[in-house]
């Protein structure tokens, strides 16, 4: 016998099952969103205080910018100066993906007076800066200077006041710059005193 096409579909045995199915999605989306809020909210509070040190601008810098030059840097001829010995281009350096989100975690430092400013405690000798880090783009740049053989390494952003102290990253930030020096096969630009900072770095 031939079947009619022409007749109702019947209903599905569960009455329920379609509002069910859609409940089910409109949940899965609303858990989709609160676990994006609480990623968002679980992040900040991870980089809260290197916010706040760095500036906005300057931790944007560190994360993103298109090109990441690493200094050797020795005390210059004027007062408070860093003069640059040597660079290396490390924007595609192995391991600076890491280094970038390091360098913007709170718990890789040590947080006490000084990251509090400019008064908290008197400023490094100059000579205790051993390297930088230039964040650049083509609007600007972020240089981050490290004291890494120092009894207590520390870091500053050349033209903001204060010092943060190195913890727990001091020591894959040293194997990480040494070993890119280790790499470098072409002859360093020593005695090049190509870049002098000029600000007073605390």
């Amino acid at each position: 016998m031939p079947r009619d096409v022409t007749a109702k579909p019947s209903r599905p045995p569960f009455p329920g099952q379609s509002a069910g199915g859609a409940w089910l999605v409109v949940g899965l989306v609303l858990l989709g969103v609160a676990a994006a809020v609480l990623g968002i909210w679980f992040q900040r509070q991870q980089t809260r205080r290197c916010l706040a040190f760095y500036g906005a601008d300057v931790a944007r810098l560190i994360t993103t910018s298109p090109s990441v030059q690493l200094l050797a840097v020795r005390e210059g001829d004027g007062p408070r100066r860093l003069v640059e010995v040597a660079r290396i281009d490390v924007t595609r350096a192995p391991g600076l993906v890491h280094l970038r989100r390091g360098l913007v975690e709170d718990a890789n430092f040590r947080w006490g007076e000084e990251a509090a400013g400019a008064d908290a405690t008197p400023p490094l000798p100059i000579a205790a800066w051993d390297a930088a880090l230039v964040f650049a783009e083509p609007g600007g740049q972020a240089t981050l200077v490290l004291d890494l053989d120092g009894s207590r390494p520390a870091a500053a952003v050349v033209g903001r006041p204060g010092r943060i102290g190195l913890g727990r990253i001091t020591v894959g930030l040293n194997t990480w710059i040494n070993d890119v020096w280790r790499r470098e096969s072409h002859p360093l630009h020593r005695g090049r005193a190509a870049a002098e900072t000029g600000e007073k770095i605390r």
